[in-house]
């Protein structure tokens, strides 16, 4: 297994590099993004470019580290024990689904996904700062709801996970398989009511 904190060089162009790269992959995905284009962008040399970042896997992981961080500082912002948790609930969800229905949400799974058998730490990295890292968020959130004795939950990383999952339900495959490229608010919303309900059924009080 590749250790990309040993090939991952920062120096005083680094957050500079990711802001271009980001701004490129989220306009052109993955494959779409020429190394030229986000040097261009990024204002820096492509040797430059190289010297932080000799694969653009491993800058495109790195991008998609920073945009999972970022989403879930954003949501953190929601996770307040002093509201209800259909509120909570509704609007992590909402945030959730907004994310995956973006092209650069899509393009970092499906990247992720297909180069892990072959670059199994892209797909280690996609993990602990994607679906590891929303369900640590939503843990947190769960854990302030049980101790206030908004909700019973004995399995709460077990309950995030489901919560995340129920989010995804239609919306999720129709978009990997290609089905369905664009949903209306009236069908997202359909599927994030129905997560919440489903959710609160099992763990509210």
């Amino acid at each position: 297994m590749t250790n990309t904190s040993s090939i991952i060089k920062k120096g005083r162009k680094f957050d500079q590099v990711l802001d271009g790269a980001r701004e490129v992959f989220m306009k052109e995905g993955f494959e779409g993004a020429s190394v030229d284009d986000i040097a261009k962008t990024a204002g820096v040399s492509k040797a430059t470019l190289y010297s932080y970042f000799p694969d653009k896997r491993l800058l495109f992981a790195e991008v998609a580290k920073c945009e999972c961080m970022r989403q879930a500082d954003s949501a953190m912002e929601i996770l307040n024990e002093n509201l209800s948790p259909r509120i909570v609930l509704k609007e992590a969800g909402q945030r959730l689904i907004d994310f995956f229905l973006t092209g650069f949400g899509l393009s970092m799974y499906r990247i992720c996904v297909a180069e892990s058998s072959r670059f199994p730490e892209l797909g280690e990295r996609f993990y602990n700062s994607g679906p590891s890292l929303v369900q640590e968020r939503i843990s947190d959130y769960l854990v302030l709801a049980v101790k206030e004795g908004l909700l019973e939950i004995s399995d709460i990383p077990l309950a995030a996970d489901q919560f995340t999952e129920l989010c995804k339900a239609t919306i999720f495959s129709k978009l990997i398989c290609g089905v369905q490229t664009e949903f209306s608010k009236a069908e997202t919303d359909i599927v994030l009511d129905g997560a919440v309900e489903m959710f609160m059924a099992r763990y509210g009080i």
